[in-house]
């Protein structure tokens, strides 16, 4: 349905002073903090992990030498989804208006819409972070402590025990994500680079990571966090995650969380011959997702 005059009926009155709620700040593009970001020419992508091999044994003199095979682990698939909204306004509409450009004022709407959209979806992930309803290519959640491995093993890359935000279960987690293997059970040598936190933990966040004694202590102990540069990227705050007591710490694990465009965001202006109306429109095709859940480690929070 078009935009017409009856709902602009101020709009179109002399004497109006303003026109407010469109221009309100928005919050940027805070996807591009977590995601790494790749295009794609297909309608879905997928990424395969590999296993390497085990340990080199012991070959004994004049004994033949030991073969170990290589294989798929399990891939993980990126379904890019069409993202699209547009709106119409009548002929009349338009000549009548006795202020700024409609079709410029609504226009910036749509973009709101259209990008707060886009970092709904990218918080999605991790809002369905520890949720078994959403499985990754290794058949758990993205944040879990029973990742399967080809050898048999698991990896965890959630506490033992869910723990807010502190300088305790940082540290824990950064001794953990040290002990992550590969698919074989090799050390892979992992390391935390930024967290990722809602906005009720900032000043927590601000805390451990940036004083340089321990927080909320009378000892004049150094804060081994900020001294050993542990999370050397920082924290970044996420205004579109729903649990306020989650964080995650995404790692130097490559091919982790993952952005997909396939198409960018593109917007497109016709006038329709029959009625006069001019319809505005803006789409995009994209997906996020992870194809290695070591990428990532997260905790819901105690409460």
């Amino acid at each position: 349905m078009a935009i017409s005059r009856s709902q602009l009926l101020k709009e179109l009155l002399p004497g109006l002073n303003a026109l407010f709620g469109m221009e309100y700040k928005r919050y940027g593009e805070q996807h591009k903090e977590i995601y790494e970001t790749e295009t794609s020419e297909r309608s879905f992508e997928e990424e395969t992990k590999l296993s390497g091999f085990g340990t080199a044994p012991v070959k004994t003199e004049g004994s033949a030498i030991a073969y170990d095979n290589a294989q798929e682990a399990f891939t993980s698939r990126y379904t890019h989804e069409t993202i699209a909204l547009g709106f119409s306004i009548t002929e009349e509409a338009v000549e009548d208006n006795l202020y700024d450009s409609l079709s410029s004022r609504y226009t910036k709407a749509l973009a709101r819409s259209m990008s707060y959209t886009k970092q709904v979806k990218a918080a999605n992930v991790l809002n369905n972070a520890f949720n078994s309803a959403y499985k990754g290519g290794d058949g758990v959640a993205l944040c879990s402590a029973s990742h399967p491995l080809v050898s048999g093993g698991v990896n965890s890359n959630v506490p033992g025990v869910a723990a807010d935000l502190n300088e305790t279960s940082l540290e824990d987690a950064v001794i953990q994500i040290a002990a992550w293997t590969d698919e074989r059970g090799l050390l892979i040598a992992a390391k935390p680079k930024k967290l990722v936190i809602a906005p009720s933990n900032m000043f927590v966040a601000t805390r451990v990571l940036e004083t340089e004694q321990r927080p909320a202590t009378a000892d004049n102990d150094l804060n081994a966090l900020k001294t050993n540069g542990s999370i050397p990227e920082g924290y970044t705050v996420n205004n579109f995650l729903t649990d306020p007591d989650a964080w995650f710490l995404l790692t130097d694990v490559p091919n982790g969380l993952k952005h997909f465009v396939r198409t960018p965001l593109s917007t497109q202006m016709e006038g329709d011959f029959d009625t006069g109306n001019v319809r505005y429109k803006a789409r995009e095709r994209y997906s996020f997702g992870w194809s290695d859940a070591l990428g990532l480690y997260g905790s819901q929070g105690a409460a």
